[in-house]
């Protein structure tokens, strides 16, 4: 029976109290058909979620029915007060204990599962209160579930959308070619199985933020690796065009670095010199044997991506090459103009006609301007003269 609520209200009182729970009957419906309303519950009741979600969305599903139950209990006592206080002469007393007394019922077999205990053979008597704050501690539960949710999908589906947009416009180009791309099937198959996953584990999937970055590299560098083959189709004829003349350019940087290592080995004695590049033939080797029948764009383009660095390395070599033996013959140059320099020094020092300088200035000359010059010699000899003008010039 319900329990007593202490003396009877007043009939203002018991206007106050009903109007008051009636709005808070309204406002919990509200909430209760907004969560009921919420997309992702909605889509969870849509579907059949796995792992951690399922282990909760089962948790919350029985909350859910306790606190529909809770809440049409609530509504029924309400009911029964109104159709109290709309008597001709309202019995303040019932709906005193009504209103504010132990006046819902709870059954054993009604009871949550969970609440549940061996030794509890009879049901309870409850407040509207202590109604009220079990379904919010049911609402909040089920809200916590549907939030937790709802942020997993929203931080997890954006990121598999776009790898599913970029996906799709590297179908759209594998279908240009005409040739199935095996890579970008295998990675068809991890773009579904981590949908899936995140589509019905979300819970579950917290930690696949890093797993889907990786992806949506690979799918972004296929993609790419596509667009690039479609160029190369595109392309193909004058960009095999211009490596034609860029390995007769590399061919004609190799000769030149032949020509300058002979003129070198006339002039420099014993000097040590690279070995000479000679690459241009196994570059038209390599560009003939591109061949653009059956359609296998995807190879040609790295392949002929391949030839279009080795040319241009080839040609960087040569001239490296060239440089580094050309220096030999600058080398000299610089040591001739240096001991130009350094006569002028002596002449204006006084000292031309010291026999000494002289004969220090004749062995660097001597040795400078004999083909082949040793390099090593006359930069020990120019250094001397240097030393010894040095030296004048500092006595005064």
């Amino acid at each position: 029976m319900p329990g007593a609520a202490g003396p009877p209200m007043s009939l203002e009182g018991i206007d106050h109290a009903l109007r008051r729970r009636m709005e808070e009957r309204d406002r919990v419906a509200g909430d209760m058909l907004d969560l009921d309303d919420h997309p992702s519950h909605r889509l969870l009741k849509g579907m059949t979620p796995t792992g951690e979600t399922a282990r909760r969305w089962e948790q919350a599903q029985v909350r859910l029915v306790t606190l529909w139950w809770l809440f049409d209990t609530y509504r029924r006592v309400l009911d029964l007060a109104q159709e109290a206080r709309s008597a001709a002469k309202p019995d303040l007393a019932l709906l005193t204990a009504l209103l504010s007394g132990r006046s819902v019922e709870l059954k054993p077999d009604d009871v949550p599962l969970e609440k549940r205990s061996l030794l509890r053979a009879q049901g309870e008597w409850i407040t509207l209160d202590v109604v009220l704050a079990r379904m919010d501690e049911a609402y909040r539960e089920i809200a916590e579930t549907i939030a937790a949710v709802d942020a997993a999908w929203n931080a997890l589906l954006p990121m598999l959308d776009e790898i599913g947009a970029a996906r799709g416009a590297a179908k759209e180009l594998e279908t240009g070619l005409g040739t199935p791309d095996a890579q970008l099937e295998r990675l068809d198959v991890e773009v579904r199985r981590l949908r899936a996953q995140v589509t019905t584990d979300p819970l579950g999937s917290s930690g696949l933020a890093g797993e889907l970055h990786t992806l949506a590299r690979a799918v972004d560098a296929r993609r790419a690796a596509l667009e690039q083959a479609v160029r190369v189709r595109d392309e193909y004829a004058g960009r095999a065009r211009r490596l034609e003349e860029r390995i007769e350019a590399v061919a004609e940087a190799e000769r030149e670095a032949r020509r300058v290592r002979e003129v070198v080995l006339g002039k420099i004695q014993s000097p040590s010199l690279p070995e000479l590049p000679d690459q241009a033939p196994t570059l038209r080797d390599r560009l003939a044997a591109l061949d653009t029948a059956g359609g296998r764009w995807l190879e040609l383009a790295e392949r002929l991506a391949a030839v279009e660095r080795g040319v241009e390395e080839a040609l960087a070599h040569a001239g490296r090459v060239t440089e580094s033996m050309g220096g030999l013959i600058g080398r000299r140059d610089e040591l001739r103009g240096r001991l130009s320099a350094y006569q002028a020094k002596a002449v204006r020092l006084g000292h031309a006609e010291d026999v000494a300088l002289a004969g220090l200035y004749g062995a660097a000359r001597d040795l400078l301007w004999t083909a082949p010059c040793d390099l090593r010699r006359a930069t020990v000899a120019v250094a001397e003269y240097q030393r010894a003008i040095t030296r004048i010039g500092a006595a005064g």
